[in-house]
């Protein structure tokens, strides 16, 4: 009502005793503030939370997977209909409304953690800076720079986060950036796991970048944990 129009609506599903009919609701009563942009997530129960501390008493209504799958189907149909274009697993936008800052993640390109308990990744290094303030202003009054951690990030590593954090977009990750990047192809280092995907009809090749398929977004933490070089 003030002027704000690029607005991000986050949503939940996957809930204890969350019906289909209920999150249809939710996506219906959404809908209706028509937004540029969506997210959506199914619930994960964190280890040392009171929701897991019921689940493993038996004591919470979790859903089947079937339920939580059927209700991901139906969100990505839902937002197909309304022109809201899915660009990463979770993430759905008009045109020109992407999340700039998220897609830097998605694509593993560096980034600068600036103020307390920051994290940052600059010339592959990934860093984070101490907190809370009165930890994180110290070093600087000597000055220091207030690193809590730094990890150098090994090539392999590299490698492995530009799978699994590439692949989570929905363009997937380009076989020629891989070559300049990393000065190995795609199939030099994974030619083997990538063919038994592609057979699973997990994973495409499709103008010149490597993607999982609609199929492939259902078990994509599967797919994606087949990346990590040993």
């Amino acid at each position: 009502e003030v002027g704000f129009t690029n607005i991000s609506f986050d949503l939940m599903y996957g809930l204890p005793g969350q019906t289909m009919a209920q999150w249809e609701d939710t996506l219906k009563q959404a809908f209706e503030f028509d937004l540029p942009h969506f997210s959506a997530y199914s619930l994960i129960i964190e280890p040392k939370t009171v929701f897991y501390n019921l689940m493993t008493k038996g004591k919470l209504n979790t859903v089947t997977e079937d339920l939580e799958a059927d209700m991901y189907e139906k969100l990505m149909n839902e937002m197909e209909q309304r022109g809201l274009k899915q660009y990463e697993i979770s993430n759905f936008g008009k045109p020109g409304f992407e999340s700039r800052h998220n897609l830097i993640y998605w694509d593993n390109e560096e980034y600068i953690g600036a103020g307390a308990g920051a994290h940052g990744y600059v010339k592959g290094i990934r860093y984070s800076n101490a907190g809370p303030l009165k930890k994180y202003m110290g070093p600087l009054d000597g000055g220091e720079r207030p690193l809590l951690s730094t990890h150098e990030v090994p090539v392999n590593e590299q490698m492995e986060e530009e799978m699994f954090l590439g692949l989570r977009k929905t363009a997937g990750v380009s076989l020629a950036h891989f070559q300049e990047k990393f000065g190995r192809s795609l199939e030099e280092v994974y030619g083997e796991i990538i063919g038994v995907e592609i057979g699973k009809e997990n994973l495409a090749i499709e103008d010149g970048c490597i993607k999982l398929t609609k199929h492939g977004r259902f078990v994509g933490n599967e797919v994606f944990e087949k990346f990590l070089l040993a």
